[in-house]
């Protein structure tokens, strides 16, 4: 057996106090401590960067072990290996000698193996006359033994640290995609919102992040992020919930009011109850075409002689007068206020008119009044040379109460029955719907001419243009008077 063991090493290479330390820690093992060295191996691998050691370090560790015969150490036996350098190279794929030794080094240095070196740093194994091994020379496989409960904690706090890092930079992708997509679409749907100062707020951010980031700084931004995805989602709900209640508003059949507390007729409701006095359908025809013969002036000046605005279009009507946006749908139903506003997000780039024109007419209008008013305008963008420009206008007029979108769709309507010859192609158009069964309702029947234009309506533009007339044929009779005579001072 062994008399001495060596403890410092060969030539010019000098002994440190962490050496002695190592040497202390692999005596202090206990004697019936046996491990599994793969296993040992596994965690050294994966705690390798706290523990200083570097990938051919490790591979040179691999081939040491591998020249232990047993697949366990033991804490109180010799486990001392002996490989020449050239079968170290070997068993290392190959590896030049001035890098094994410089590896060898490091293992030495990280604690993981002791140096047993010979008078003449040669290592060998001598065996006594039984045959038995008397003295080893070479590399101390103790530490491992020794530490092998400190290297399997080092490695579980790297896989915590790993899954931690993980989880915390998923969760960063996760909250810049929703920040970037979510004010991406808002600028698309044309929401209001400040989604300017809330994109400096994320650049900002983001330019606080280094490009190898720790745990702790990745969680810091993510929790920054986190507060700026909450302003975001609440500014978006806000306006979501704003369209919401406008969808709601069209199909209960109710209407957004304006500044002014005169309430005013729906169309549907008044149309209804023509037909209830029993009128007669050439008598409603002939008046939807009187109206449509004063849409132009009426559009010119729509508060001109009237006391209060005309009702909003209903979303029937603003469809028929406007047909571009129709095949703009591709054949997809417009149910909704909803599918209306969709359009007019996709319709507001096409006219070039700039997110923030179309937010401030949103937030005037309401987003009701405001689709109805891009739908007139892509109807008509042909003979508009600056749309942006001209919802500006509209926008300023609007806000000093001078403006409705009903005389434009009235002017399209308008348009429409001239270019039809009449309006017979455009009542011919109209889709037929169920009558309700009850008394006097035994058939299905046709719905009446898709302009619908209220009682009340259709009273102001007859007496309007009475009015107008009766002027006209005063002047006339004045002027052909016999008996007028200039006046003479």
């Amino acid at each position: 057996m062994q008399t001495h063991i060596a403890t410092t090493p060969f030539g010019r290479r000098t002994m440190s106090l962490a050496q002695v330390a190592e040497q202390t820690s692999a005596r202090a093992a206990p004697k019936d401590r046996i491990v599994h060295k793969w296993q040992v191996f596994h965690h050294i691998r994966e705690a390798r960067d706290r523990l200083g050691a570097t990938d051919r370090a490790l591979t040179i560790l691999n081939a040491l072990l591998s020249f232990h015969p047993e697949t366990t150490l033991a804490g109180g036996a010799d486990i001392i290996v002996w490989p020449s350098n050239e079968q170290l190279a070997a068993r290392a794929n190959g590896m030049p000698a001035t890098t094994l030794r410089r590896h060898l080094a490091v293992l030495v240095d990280c604690g993981l193996v002791i140096r047993r070196d010979s008078p003449n740093g040669k290592r060998f194994a001598r065996k006594d006359r039984a045959g038995d091994i008397a003295q080893v020379y070479g590399f101390d496989l103790a530490p491992i033994v020794a530490r092998a409960e400190a290297f399997k904690a080092m490695a579980e706090a790297v896989q915590a640290d790993k899954h931690a890092r993980q989880v915390a930079r998923e969760q960063l992708t996760l909250l810049r995609r929703d920040i970037v997509k979510t004010i991406a679409a808002a600028r698309q749907e044309a929401a209001p919102g400040p989604w300017d100062s809330l994109q400096h707020r994320y650049q900002d951010i983001i330019g606080r992040l280094p490009r190898q980031a720790g745990t702790a700084i990745i969680a810091a931004i993510c929790g920054e992020l986190g507060g700026l995805w909450r302003d975001i989602r609440t500014s978006l709900e806000n306006f979501t919930q704003s369209r919401i209640q406008v969808v709601n508003e069209s199909h209960s059949g109710g209407h957004i009011k304006e500044s002014n507390p005169e309430s005013h007729l729906e169309s549907e409701k008044s149309y209804a109850r023509d037909e209830e006095e029993g009128a007669a359908p050439e008598k409603r025809a002939a008046a939807d075409r009187h109206a449509g013969g004063l849409a132009k002036d009426f559009a010119k000046s729509p508060r001109k002689g009237f006391s209060d605005p005309a009702p909003d279009p209903s979303l029937a009507t603003v469809i028929k007068a406007c047909p571009a946006l129709v095949e703009l749908a591709q054949g997809r139903p417009i149910r909704d206020w909803r599918d209306l506003l969709s359009l007019a997000a996709l319709v507001r780039p096409m006219l070039a008119i700039r997110a923030r024109s179309w937010e401030e007419t949103c937030a005037t209008l309401g987003p009701q009044r405001a689709a109805t008013l891009l739908a007139a305008i892509y109807q008509r963008s042909e003979g508009i040379a600056n749309p942006g420009g001209y919802l500006r206008h509209l926008t300023e007029r609007a806000v000093a109460g001078r403006f409705s979108t009903a005389p434009m769709i009235l002017a399209l309507l308008t348009a429409q029955l001239k270019a039809g010859g009449g309006g017979e192609g455009l009542a011919a158009s109209a889709p037929a719907v169920e009558a309700p069964q009850g008394e006097g309702h035994s058939t299905p029947t046709a719905t009446p001419p898709a302009i619908t234009v209220s009682a009340a309506l259709r009273k102001r533009l007859r007496s309007g243009e009475a009015g107008r007339i009766g002027s006209r044929d005063r002047k006339r009779d004045n002027s052909t008077s016999p008996t007028s005579k200039p006046h003479m001072r």
